[in-house]
């Protein structure tokens, strides 16, 4: 059979890929929003890559022409304001253009209190208002998951991070809840076994034994050898243990958000279907699973992360890993590539910053204060930017017209900085605008520093890649405006100086 994967390049579809061409003797056809990223992985020469979105119906048609079978493994973890509205269009975009589909396969979670329970969070909500709508225009398998266990996933790394940075955890009550893991292999199992059979269409709840989720830390602590103590309060909403989460551990808080909500309730399905089903799966237990994630990241063969997953367009992602804190935040504009690069290639000097200018200037006085460089430095041209070019109190480090700028901070902070502003192709001819900050900390008090300008940077770089996109979009339609050369490769003294006469 032709079989397409949507969500290829994520944390789940980048396995189901590998292990249907290990498994299997089907062809394999993926859809791909960025086929840079699809081309670079391991299978790239065994699969058919097709550019494309769900949002985009032309690319999705063309993505399900001749297709037997489809892996629907989109969703939008990450949330943001219209979250649900834009999952239940992408699933009714699929229904439409799916109809000559044998079957379609889709992963979900667990619904707390069963398939008609109660308190269900937006998230796990949506979720399963996709899976209705799969089920509803199309012979659907969909497969109901709790936290997936396994080297990489996001519900792993929340456990781990905790319980290795924490020794002793003040923890809401709800940790009491029960909740159904299960590892990732066995998530691929009974994803791929479902493959051509029609007895499995309807809903499927899978996982191990339940376990509470403090019973998940303290299992990872014995694992690990790591003496513990889980102290429970009744203190703690969802939001401000997300917060938490998203200080912690790695997780953005815009990750931590709906995987916090997916354990405020008990998380535990009936899985009778899917052992009368798929007898010769066994679900391997927590510890076990736990233990072999464990055994994958010290062998460095992680074959997939988190972080593969895409944030919707606006997201804000707060990373703080290795040692340095990403803030990347990300809009999509309907301006071309060379717009968003002269746009974000036009900050300082006389123009100054796109957003709160005032700020930047007061910063920049503080800075010569001190003996920083302060934005006396200005640039050299009002748009063009040069290796090794000073802009204000910022550096240019790396420029590569028309799709990247990274900065170099040297004013003084208690640790290195950047920012980098990146362009990339977007669906329907726009362009995606990425603004990342990065920090990497010098000991305690540059992490202090850090966190106290947060609440700072939470508005000014919103605001900031705002304004960029609009910059980008007035360029684009500006009649007088047209792409040209964003940079000169300077190969000798003097060159430049011959070019434009001095």
């Amino acid at each position: 059979m032709k079989i397409l994967v949507t969500g290829a390049t994520g944390y789940i579809g980048g396995r189901v890929v590998r292990r249907l061409l290990e498994w299997t003797e089907h062809e394999v056809r993926v859809l791909a929003r960025n086929p840079v990223s699809a081309r670079a992985r391991p299978w790239a020469s065994r699969v058919e890559i097709v550019e494309g979105d769900l949002g985009d119906r032309d690319s999705l048609r063309r993505a399900l022409d001749g297709v037997d079978v489809a892996f629907y493994l989109v969703h939008s973890m990450y949330g943001g304001t219209d979250f649900e509205a834009r999952d239940r269009e992408l699933a009714r975009n699929f229904v439409e253009e799916g109809r000559n589909l044998r079957q379609v396969i889709y992963l979900g979670g667990i619904v707390p209190g069963g398939r008609s329970g109660a308190a269900v969070s937006e998230h796990l909500g949506s979720r399963a208002e996709v899976g209705a709508v799969l089920r509803d225009g199309l012979p659907t398998t969909e497969f109901r998951a709790g936290p997936i266990i396994g080297s990489g996933s996001a519900s792993f790394e929340m456990v781990r991070y905790l319980t290795e940075r924490l020794p002793v955890m003040i923890t809401p009550k709800w940790v009491r809840n029960e909740v159904q893991p299960i590892s990732v292999g066995d998530v691929q199992r009974y994803l791929i076994g479902a493959v051509g059979r029609p007895e499995t269409t309807g809903v499927i709840d899978i996982g191990t034994e339940p376990v509470t989720f403090r019973g998940m830390m303290e299992i990872y602590a014995e694992v690990r050898g790591l003496p513990r103590q889980i102290i429970p309060v009744p203190v703690l909403a969802p939001g401000l243990a997300a917060l938490w989460v998203g200080l912690v551990t790695p997780i953005p808080n815009s990750l931590a958000v709906p995987l916090v909500e997916g354990v405020v309730e008990p998380v535990v399905g009936d899985t009778a279907r899917a052992r009368e089903l798929f007898p010769e799966i066994t679900p391997m237990e927590y510890r076990e699973a736990v233990s072999r994630a464990l055994v994958r990241i010290e062998q460095n063969e992680v074959a997939t992360r988190w972080t593969l997953s895409g944030a919707p367009p606006d997201a804000v992602e707060l990373e703080d890993r290795e040692g340095i804190v990403r803030e990347r935040r990300t809009r999509v504009v309907d301006a071309p590539i060379e717009a968003v690069f002269q746009a974000f290639s036009s900050v300082g000097g006389e123009r100054g910053w796109p957003a709160w200018n005032g700020l930047w200037k007061l910063r920049g006085l503080l800075d010569q204060i001190v003996g920083g460089p302060g934005l006396r430095r200005g640039r050299r041209h009002p748009w063009q930017v040069y290796p090794g070019e000073a802009i204000d109190f910022w550096r240019v480090e790396a420029v590569e017209p028309p799709r990247l700028l990274r900065l170099r901070a040297e004013m003084k902070v208690p640790g290195k900085a950047w920012l980098q502003f990146e362009a990339a192709p977007a669906e329907g001819g726009r362009t995606r605008l990425i603004q990342t900050a990065f920090f990497a900390p010098t000991g305690f008090l540059g992490w202090a520093y850090w966190w106290s300008i947060y609440p700072v940077h939470a508005f000014i770089f919103d605001d900031m890649v705002d304004a960029l996109a609009d910059d980008a979009r007035a360029l684009a339609s500006d009649p007088r405006w047209a792409p040209g050369p964003q940079h000169v490769s300077v190969t000798q003294p003097g060159a430049e100086a011959r070019q434009d006469g001095g």
